[in-house]
Order: structure tokens, then C-alpha cells, then sequence
């Protein structure tokens, strides 16, 4: 696909206003939920919230691996943590995600063993250079992610490596949505879908939307305008009053995704009811190593008791601010208690959750009015 220059970008982005505009009836309110976190990034630094009509709303929803990854996952990681003989293995954004008494970064300070990787594949290198310690791999993320370690699955299992653990909670993005339809929790009137899971999925797993939610969606890419192409083409679906998986990320997503990751995953993981955070167990939402790799699962070759009850962090509203309820400005802790350099909330930890993106590209930086 030819990339276009900036002029032609911004002509583009007029054209697709100018529709969008057509097609939005004035007093209108149409709410549109992005449930990728990388969308939200994208949609603050194009500054998209303040080109559409007043009346369409954009509101971020569970798109954030690290944000929805629950307080009792947290507990379990910081209690391997504290053995003696483990290294935690983990991307760089867990270090911060606040458990019910510490983190991994407080942890980290009393004397854990914490490794930041960058690639799942380095848990090899970890199991081969430290064969008297317990490697235990904080193995969380979405369908984009679950592939890669799936993949690290098999081949810590075809290495033979015997001192290399997962400790999982996958999330899957569909029965999320479900969820959210069923609770009925705040006004949702689309989905803009993610990019980087649906290469994985594809379009198929979301045909519940329109079947039977009648909710329109699309699949979007992740700069200004392939957001706008999915945002008119659910107005398209509203006007024409049907509804489908549209698909704007033709070029990379297709139809059917990709096979050779979804043989994978259905090799490597069953599917379990999981916990999200701040909305509770979803049926179907999470994935658990199957009986083929049950060996590799920590919890199961070395359990833990958690000593004390894990609890949601006082007064934070990551729960409200996942499901679209409130923008994460309303909660009350935001910008005051709870910010980057001293997070509450799980939202506030991750790049790409929505707090981190609403304080980075409007409350710190003092370019944005939340009224607008």
C-alpha cells in the first residue's frame, strides 16, 4: 500500500471529516468504544477528539493487557518473587502494576530476583545460564501476544528445559465485548476493533456484533486516518441501517487472520473463564496451558497460598474507566494521588492505558482542555 505524504494525509483526513460530518445528525450523541490501547495512544496524539462532531464520542474500553490483568495475578507474581531461588521474568510495564501490598519494583528493592525481557524467547536464555533457579514468566497479554508465547511454550518444552514456568492470564478480546453488551454498562454504539489481534483473529470472531447485538464495528490501523476510515464506515453501517465487521486494515488484516498462530494457540492453550479487572469473571475470556504443557504451568508444579486478600487499590476507578463509564479525568484520583511517577491504578502504568495516555497528552502537558 503506497504510503501517502502529509499533504495527502491531510487531504485525506478532510475528506473523511467532511462525510463524517454528512452523515452525523446534529444533537446527536454516538458513542464509539476503541478497545486497543494503541488506538488510544493514536487517537490523543492526532488529536481526533477534537476534529469530529461534537455529538460522536470516542471512549476507551479493556484494551490494555497489562490494565485488566486482575490484583489476584498480581499477588501470585509477587509471591514467586519472593523465593529465594526464582527469577521473575517480565516485560518492563508489570514492574509498576501495583498488587494489593507491594509491586515488582518495591520488591525488586528488597532483594528479588526481577529480569526484564524485551522477547518471550528470552526465557531460554534465562533457564540455560541459570539451571539451579526457578524461571517464572509473567505470561500476560492479548492474542497478538499469546502467539509469541505460545511459541516460547513449545520451545521451552522441545528444549526440555525443566527449571522454566509460565505463569499465565491470557485475555481474549471478543468475549470482552460480549460482556460489555450484556452488562449493558454506559451507551455503546460501536466498536472501533483492534488492529495488532485481529492480524491473529481476524474478522470472523466478531460476527456476534452484528448478528447479534446489532452493534456496528471496524477494524482500524493506528494513525489519524485509518481511525476516521473506521469511524465512517460504522457511520455508514448506522446510515445504511446494517450492520457488519468492516474492515479498514485491509492491507494487513485478513479475513480468515492467521492460521499458522491460531493452530498454535489452540495447541498450546485451553480456553478458561478469566478475571478482568474492575469487571470480574468473563466466561470464555482467558486461556490456561493444556494438558500437553501442564507441566510448564508454575502453578501447578509449584503452588502457592496467598496469605492475605487481595484488594483493588483504595478509592482508584480503573474498573469504571476499562468499561467505559467514566473518563479516567473523573476519577479522583487522577493527576493528584495517582500518576505515572506514582501510580494507584493499573491505568496508569502501561503506555497504553487510558490514564497514561489522558494525563500524558492533556493534564502534564497542559494541551488539551477535558472539556473538549
Amino acid at each position: 500500500m503506497k504510503k501517502l505524504t502529509l499533504q495527502e494525509k491531510q487531504q485525506t483526513a478532510e475528506a473523511l471529516l467532511h462525510r463524517i460530518k454528512d452523515l452525523h445528525t446534529e444533537g446527536e450523541n454516538i458513542r464509539l468504544m476503541e478497545v486497543c490501547g494503541t488506538h488510544t495512544v493514536a487517537i490523543f496524539r492526532e488529536g481526533l477528539r477534537q476534529v469530529l462532531p461534537k455529538g460522536i464520542e470516542l471512549v476507551s474500553g479493556p484494551g490494555c493487557p497489562v490494565c485488566v490483568t486482575n490484583q489476584v495475578y498480581m499477588d501470585k507474581a509477587l509471591a514467586y518473587a519472593e523465593m529465594d531461588d526464582v527469577i521473575i521474568a517480565t516485560f518492563g510495564d508489570m514492574l509498576k502494576v501495583p498488587g494489593s501490598y507491594s509491586s515488582l519494583t518495591e520488591a525488586q528493592t528488597k532483594g528479588a530476583h526481577i529480569h526484564v525481557i524485551y522477547t518471550p524467547l528470552e526465557v531460554l536464555t534465562l533457564g540455560k545460564q541459570y539451571p539451579h533457579k526457578k524461571i517464572v514468566f509473567l505470561a500476560i497479554g492479548f492474542e497478538t501476544t499469546i502467539a509469541v508465547i505460545g511459541a516460547t511454550v513449545k520451545a521451552v518444552a522441545e528444549a526440555g528445559l525443566r527449571n522454566v514456568f509460565f505463569l499465565v492470564s491470557h485475555k481474549l478480546v471478543p468475549p470482552a465485548l460480549r460482556a460489555l453488551l450484556d452488562r449493558q454498562v454506559g451507551q455503546i454504539d460501536g466498536f472501533i476493533l483492534p488492529g495488532h489481534v485481529s492480524v491473529i483473529i481476524g474478522e470472523q470472531p466478531y460476527a456476534f456484533l452484528p448478528m447479534e447485538y446489532a452493534i456496528p464495528s471496524c477494524i482500524a490501523g493506528f494513525d489519524g486516518v485509518e481511525v476516521l476510515s473506521a469511524v465512517l464506515n460504522i457511520l455508514e453501517q448506522r446510515h445504511r441501517g446494517r450492520f457488519e465487521v468492516g474492515n479498514t486494515y485491509h492491507s494487513v488484516v485478513m479475513q480468515e487472520g492467521n492460521l499458522v498462530a491460531q493452530q498454535l494457540m489452540d495447541e498450546v492453550y485451553d480456553i478458561c473463564d478469566d478475571t478482568w479487572r474492575g469487571i470480574g469473571v468473563i466466561p470464555n475470556s482467558g486461556l490456561k496451558l493444556s494438558e500437553t504443557y501442564a507441566h510448564l504451568d508454575v502453578e501447578k508444579m509449584i503452588p502457592i497460598t496467598l496469605d492475605k486478600p487481595s484488594l483493588d487499590p483504595k478509592g482508584c476507578q480503573c474498573g469504571r474507566v476499562l468499561q467505559g463509564l467514566i473518563k479516567p479525568n473523573e476519577c479522583p484520583l487522577f493527576g493528584k494521588a495517582c500518576t505515572p511517577d506514582h501510580a494507584i491504578g493499573a491505568c496508569m502504568v502501561s503506555v497504553e492505558g487510558s490514564c497514561a495516555a489522558w494525563y500524558k497528552y492533556g493534564y502534564a502537558s497542559g494541551g488539551l482542555s477535558w472539556e473538549e
